[in-house]
This record gives structure tokens, C-alpha cells and sequence, in this order.
């Protein structure tokens, strides 16, 4: 009986180590080959391409949206405002992952000019999260309503 009872428990051990979560640079990892991997699918008004890198060591995922969008100050007063729509829907469709975030991983986005200038930038970590979904559900009272049914 004993000797059942501990087979049984080693069994359930293998079981446990092979089926272990992924620590926090594996989930990094797989985040930023899944993004490159569908990027040629992210498509939008002047973006051209775009990726993203991970470190390991800082825990932090850049992504760099690329644009045939000429450097000036009209293009940066223009998409500085509207950054924040595009970090949401990046958000609702996991290219930021919300759960990383609370892990500690930050996002670095870029937002470039074709001579690779910045035209808006955003550092998003937890804090950050947070205002960007609390600003979206403010502007957007009628989807916080719809998901509550």
C-alpha cells in the first residue's frame, strides 16, 4: 500500500514538473516571437512595420511601430494624441500583454518617423495600464455598459 501510495505521488511530481508555469523571461520570450511572428498582419493608416525586442535582464519588451510619416510638428502634435487610442487597442489585442505588465514587465513603445525619429513615445507599466484603461473606459462609457451584461 505504501509502496502504491508513493508511486502514485512521484507520478503526480513528474506530472507537476512537466507541466510547471513559465518564469517571467520564457513568457517574454514567447511574447516577442508571437508579436514579430503576426506583425506583418498589424496594419494602419502610414504604418509600414513593426517588431519588437525583448531584455531578458531588465524585463522589458520594446516595440517599435514604424511609419511613411514625414518628422515634423504638425505629425507629432497629431499622433502624441491619438498614441494612446493605439496603445489600448494594442492592449485588447494582447500585443501588449496586460499580464506581463503585472509581472513587472514594462512596455517601451515607439512610434517612428521614416528617418526612425520619434514621433511619440510611451513607457507602460502598471501604473501607466492603469490610467490608459481608466482614460479608455471614461471616453467609452457605452462598452463598459455592454460588458457588463
Amino acid at each position: 500500500m505504501t509502496k502504491k501510495i508513493t508511486q502514485i505521488a512521484f507520478a503526480f511530481c513528474i506530472v507537476l514538473l512537466l507541466v510547471s508555469c513559465k518564469n517571467t523571461k520564457q513568457k517574454i520570450q514567447e511574447h516577442v516571437s508571437t508579436y514579430n511572428n503576426s506583425a506583418s498582419l498589424i496594419k494602419g493608416d502610414n504604418i509600414t512595420a513593426t517588431a519588437a525586442k525583448g531584455f531578458l535582464n531588465s524585463n522589458k519588451i520594446e516595440i517599435r511601430i514604424e511609419t511613411s510619416l514625414e518628422e515634423n510638428e504638425s505629425n507629432k502634435l497629431t499622433y502624441s494624441n491619438s498614441f494612446p487610442n493605439l496603445l489600448v487597442q494594442m492592449i485588447k489585442n494582447n500585443q501588449i500583454s496586460k499580464s506581463l505588465i503585472e509581472e513587472g514587465v514594462t512596455f517601451d513603445v515607439y512610434f517612428l518617423a521614416r528617418n526612425n525619429t520619434i514621433i511619440a513615445q510611451k513607457i507602460i507599466g502598471k501604473e501607466e495600464l492603469a490610467v490608459l484603461l481608466k482614460d479608455d473606459a471614461d471616453a467609452n462609457p457605452e462598452e463598459k455598459a455592454t460588458a457588463k451584461l
